[in-house]
């Protein structure tokens, strides 16, 4: 599951606390983050991203995302930011040099280029990928545990096909009915 997310997005900072806590209890989905910073939150959202990705380069996976836990927790959202007195706990000489490299600039940025090549525009995305069957699914928004299961379901499960053709099967256009056509 790829997550395409805005720190600053409030409909973010709502949900992925959640989608954090369904992943933990669900073992077989791996969750991978993509920034997308969006337009209206900047030049915030890309400063926090940048925070994110350096305490994840300083101190790996796991702090990464107690990185995304405390900045969803402490920002103030639509742009503004985290109060400047209220700085993360391990902020250290590192991680700070790290934030003005223009390595940690660059992952960001290509990140929010892939996405918008990709079409995904808005934020919480969530791409569905099954290693498996190669099937995609693109959720827009905050998206709840049942329709998470559902999809995944959907993504794992073998595509219905006529077994004489091995092709999709037809589905033909009924003219009885009041539904518009």
């Amino acid at each position: 599951m790829v997550l395409y997310a805005d720190f600053e997005c409030p409909y973010c900072q709502a949900y992925i606390p959640q989608l954090m806590r369904w992943v933990k209890v669900n073992p077989d989905v791996a969750l991978r983050w993509h920034h997308l910073p969006l337009a209206a939150h900047e030049p915030v959202a890309s400063r926090e991203a940048l925070l994110a990705e350096c305490f994840g380069e300083t101190g790996g996976a796991p702090m990464f995302w107690d990185a995304v836990e405390w900045i969803y927790a402490h920002t103030q959202g639509n742009g503004q930011g985290v109060v400047e007195s209220n700085n993360p706990p391990g902020l250290s000489s590192a991680r700070q040099a790290c934030m003005n490299d223009e390595r940690a600039a660059a992952i960001v940025r290509t990140q929010t280029e892939e996405a918008t090549a990709a079409g995904i525009t808005a934020t919480p995305t969530l791409r569905l990928l099954d290693g498996e069957t190669g099937r995609t699914l693109k959720l827009e928004g905050a998206v709840d545990d049942d329709v998470l299961l559902s999809a995944l379901d959907w993504l794992s499960s073998a595509p219905i096909v006529n077994r004489e053709e091995n092709t999709p099967p037809r589905m033909f256009v009924d003219d009885v009915g009041d539904m518009p056509r």
